[in-house]
């Protein structure tokens, strides 16, 4: 999560008797779980992201709605399976991302989706390449009771942004942030946060400062500066960046590289957040891009049922005891980004 001072007290204004006890449970279960190295679980997730689409309009190069690489069928959310998992889920859950593959601008009902959300009092964010957002639609993103609105910008030149987002359009990024700052301050509306983050590789390292100067000028709240992650590491890669705190990856002195990531043999937001697919797959995070690890699907299956089963508590005991041996953990650097 990207959350400062305000957001927090946003998300303080979520809180419920319910919500609180239940994330007391999850903390007090975690703490338990990592001091004795077996999984127990008592509470159910404070946070959890959702899928809307795996389509995409831009190419990014390590991106698998980009490159049209998923080995999982894509397609997207329909609102009657979101809104199936939201009385599921609403009594317990306090933070809800719409994102993890493809563009939510894609799919038509998405601000329908972030309104039910809206309506059951959990804090919204999402992520956005900022191609979709007209007049029309950053008018009703701010209607829709989105809290925080996250646009990547990864270039303050048309020619270093489209070296990374293939077949994109500065133009409509600056053109779709200032639209969401035009209504923002219509509707008088100052508890919905605008992010600008920058996806920090080599052919864009040297506008760091250029884009700190253009969220200030546009009146963007916040710039976060992400390292990126790249599949292909460790003999080097073109878009691996030569400052250090914007990379994942540390040189090892012989040409090769590795991970910065310890992997230590724990993970709390196996306890407090999962991932819920387009088409209602249970996935442990953001990490399992390919749905390799799925629990089970809630179009069949309560969320509690899927949540509390074995094949859960069997994967969260392999991560207590082996984490580094567990795939989609090896390229995990879980936090790093460098806010401006």
């Amino acid at each position: 999560m990207l959350v400062d001072l305000n957001d927090a007290i946003s998300i303080a204004s979520k809180l419920t008797p319910k919500r609180v006890a239940n994330a007391s449970r999850i903390w007090t279960s975690y703490l338990r779980s990592k001091k004795s190295g077996i999984s127990k679980i008592s509470g159910l997730p404070i946070s959890m992201a959702i899928e809307p689409t795996t389509a995409c309009n831009l190419r990014c190069p390590e991106c698998p709605s980009g490159l049209r690489s998923f080995s999982r069928p894509t397609g997207k959310l329909d609102t009657v399976l979101f809104e199936k998992i939201i009385q599921d889920v609403s009594d317990h859950l306090l933070y809800l991302t719409f994102y993890f593959q493809g563009e939510p601008y894609l799919n038509p009902d998405f601000l329908e989706m972030v309104k039910i959300a809206s309506d059951h009092k959990i804090y919204t964010t999402t992520s956005t390449n900022a191609h979709f957002l007209d007049d029309k639609n950053a008018r009703r993103t701010i209607e829709s009771g989105l809290n925080r609105l996250i646009i990547s910008i990864d270039g303050a030149t048309q020619e270093t942004y489209e070296s990374y987002r293939k077949e994109g359009q500065l133009d409509k990024v600056m053109e779709g942030t200032r639209n969401i700052i035009h209504w923002r301050k219509k509707l008088r509306n100052s508890s919905m946060k605008v992010v600008w983050q920058f996806l920090v590789v080599k052919p864009n390292q040297h506008q760091v400062g250029e884009i700190k100067r253009l969220a200030k000028e546009i009146g963007v709240d916040k710039v976060a500066f992400k390292t990126a992650q790249l599949y292909d590491y460790e003999n080097g890669n073109e878009l691996m960046p030569t400052i250090d705190k914007y990379s994942r990856y540390k040189a090892n002195g012989d040409g090769t590289f590795s991970i910065k990531n310890k992997l230590e043999d724990k993970c709390w937001k196996m306890w407090n957040s999962c991932v819920i697919t387009w088409d209602g797959q249970v996935i442990p995070c953001c990490f399992d891009k390919d749905a390799t690890h799925s629990f089970g699907n809630v179009t069949s299956t309560k969320f509690r049922d899927i949540w509390f089963s074995k094949q859960y508590h069997t994967f969260r005991n392999a991560l207590l005891n082996s984490r580094s041996e567990i795939e989609i953990c090896k390229n995990c650097t879980e936090g790093l980004k460098v806010w401006a």
